[in-house]
C-alpha cells in the first residue's frame, strides 16, 4: 500500500476541512494516509518513508503572498533539505477576490521544486468553502494518485 503524508496549516478551519477531504479520497484510492497539522510536523517528515507528500496552506495578503502563520514558520525551515525526487502536490482553499488567489500553492510548488521534489499534479486551488467543491477534490485526488508510480 502506498503511503501519503498531508501537512497542513489552518486558521479558519477551511484548510483543515480540505485536508480531511483529501485524506478520505486518498484512502479510497488505497493509500495509507498520515495527517499532521504543521505545528506538529518536522521538516524531516518530508524525507521520511512516504510515497507522496501533500501540502495544504491558505494564503493571505493583498500586496504579496503571505502564508498561513504556522506554515510560514515551517516554510522558513525548509532551506537545505534535499527531496531527491520525492513526489509532491499542493492544495489550498482561497478567495478569488484576492490578487494572489491561492498564491501559497505556487509559492510551495516553487520551493518544493527548488528542493528537488517532483511535482506530480498541478496544485488544487479551491475558491471558497472546500465542502462545496467535493467533485473537484475527488477528481484532483484521482489524478494525483494515478501519477504516483
Amino acid at each position: 500500500m502506498k503511503k501519503a503524508l498531508i501537512i497542513y496549516g489552518s486558521t479558519t478551519g477551511n484548510t483543515e476541512d480540505m485536508a480531511g477531504m483529501v485524506k478520505a479520497e486518498f484512502e479510497q484510492a488505497d493509500f495509507e494516509v498520515e495527517v499532521k497539522e504543521v505545528t506538529q510536523a518536522a521538516v524531516a517528515d518530508l524525507t521520511a518513508d512516504h510515497d507522496l507528500i501533500l501540502l495544504g496552506c491558505p494564503a493571505y495578503g493583498d500586496d504579496e503572498i503571505e502564508l498561513q502563520e504556522d506554515f510560514a514558520e515551517f516554510y522558513e525551515k525548509l532551506n537545505g533539505i534535499q527531496l531527491n525526487g520525492k513526489p509532491f502536490a499542493v492544495f489550498a482553499p482561497g478567495d478569488s477576490t484576492y490578487e494572489h488567489f491561492c498564491g501559497s500553492v505556487d509559492m510551495l510548488e516553487d520551493k518544493m521544486n527548488d528542493l528537488g521534489g517532483k511535482m506530480v499534479n498541478d496544485g488544487l486551488k479551491i475558491d471558497g468553502d472546500p465542502t462545496d467543491a467535493e467533485g473537484e477534490i475527488e477528481t484532483w485526488v484521482e489524478s494525483t494518485a494515478a501519477s504516483v508510480g
